[in-house]
């Protein structure tokens, strides 16, 4: 049975930092560490960023959903502003922004989104490292 967890946050920017936390606390409980939640937080960080930025419905909530599924982890952001679709931009050197989806694409080992019936899902997976094998245990495969 995956491991999941979910939390909501208004759809203000001064939110992000707690959602950033949040993630980072989750991992942490489950015992991620290292460059793997450096780059999941990262990418939470950015796709949060964007529902909070680019959501035109007003008074709205960002539901963050972290998954573990072995052999991943999936970072999933939620905002009911469904018919706006993100798109990776070129953005010029001297832009302050507009880089976030193509971040996550290299800290991902993939990302999309999808249309729910009341909001969109813009998601992220990550490859988990492979756990030595305890003494004695015998794989699921056998």
């Amino acid at each position: 049975m995956p491991e999941t967890e979910t939390f909501r946050i208004p759809k203000h920017r001064r939110h992000v930092p707690a959602a950033r936390q949040s993630v980072s606390k989750t991992l942490a409980d489950w015992g991620i560490t290292d460059e793997l939640a450096d780059d999941v937080t990262l990418a939470a960080n950015e796709l949060v960023t964007n529902a909070v930025t680019h959501c035109r419905v007003s008074c709205a909530q960002i539901k963050v959903t972290l998954t573990l599924r072995e052999p991943y982890l999936f970072l999933e952001v939620h905002d009911p502003d469904r018919d706006r679709i993100p798109e990776p931009r070129d953005s010029a050197p001297d832009a302050e922004g507009g880089r976030g989806l193509a971040l996550v694409g290299l800290l991902a080992h993939g990302w999309g989104h999808g249309q729910l019936p009341y909001t969109k899902c813009v998601w992220a997976r990550f490859m988990l490292p492979e756990r030595p094998e305890r003494p004695g245990h015998v794989p699921a495969a056998l």
